[in-house]
């Protein structure tokens, strides 16, 4: 008694069918919350012990090696922002494994890379909505560099398995443009390059040259 609640909104869209036509609507729901240390009566469940996280050596080294990494922070999810040019992970201790952890660092890495202050990818700076052509596009890529830098750091690319959604969009920009793939490994592997340190300019100088 004489607790205070927080509230919450959950909305979600529902398909309405008149005759022949069938229109998405978008309904909410209002709800006020409580903290389980607010209320009586109820056992609240014992937190799991936390998994041990244990660095993977040549991982680390592609990590400290990058002089111009975006800033690292702790979340809920894992993305990145560019407005700040910052990555957000869940705590190391919260994947599965340790080499999941590092191929979703390494994903986000893929997607930093085109910073206007890096490589200034038009696929980042022109982020379109869930399954648009650039954001398949841009998602391809990052999780191409994603598989470059695990494969170099001899680990696992885990985050595939966690990419369904990405993985359908994919397949339809695929198919309408079988050069997708090309493109993207093309731009994964600046990608993937700029973060090691190589000099992407150099090599094309070089084939040029040749």
């Amino acid at each position: 008694k004489g607790e205070k609640g927080s509230p919450v909104v959950y909305w979600n869209f529902v398909e309405s069918v008149k005759g022949d036509v069938v229109r998405k609507v978008p309904y909410a729901r209002y709800y006020t919350v409580f903290n389980a240390s607010q209320c009586e009566g109820i056992e609240t469940p014992k937190p799991k012990d936390a998994r041990e996280f244990t660095a993977i050596a040549s991982a680390e080294t592609i990590v400290n090696n990058w002089k111009d990494k975006p800033e690292l922070k702790t979340g809920a999810s894992a993305y990145y922002r560019p407005g700040d040019d910052s990555i957000t992970l869940p705590g190391k201790e919260s994947f599965k494994g340790d080499a999941e952890y590092y191929s979703t660092l390494f994903h986000e890495y893929g997607h930093s890379t085109g910073h206007s202050t890096r490589l200034n990818r038009d696929t980042l700076k022109d982020l379109c909505p869930f399954g648009s052509t650039n954001y398949s596009k841009e998602e391809l890529i990052a999780e191409m560099t994603a598989a470059f830098l695990c494969g170099i750091a001899g680990i696992a690319n885990n985050t595939v398995d966690n990419s369904a959604a990405y993985i359908q969009s994919w397949l339809k920009r695929l198919k309408a443009d079988p050069s997708l793939i090309i493109q993207a490994a093309g731009k994964a592997q600046k990608a993937a390059d700029y973060i090691l340190g190589k000099s992407y300019e150099n090599k094309e100088s070089e084939a040029i040259a040749a």
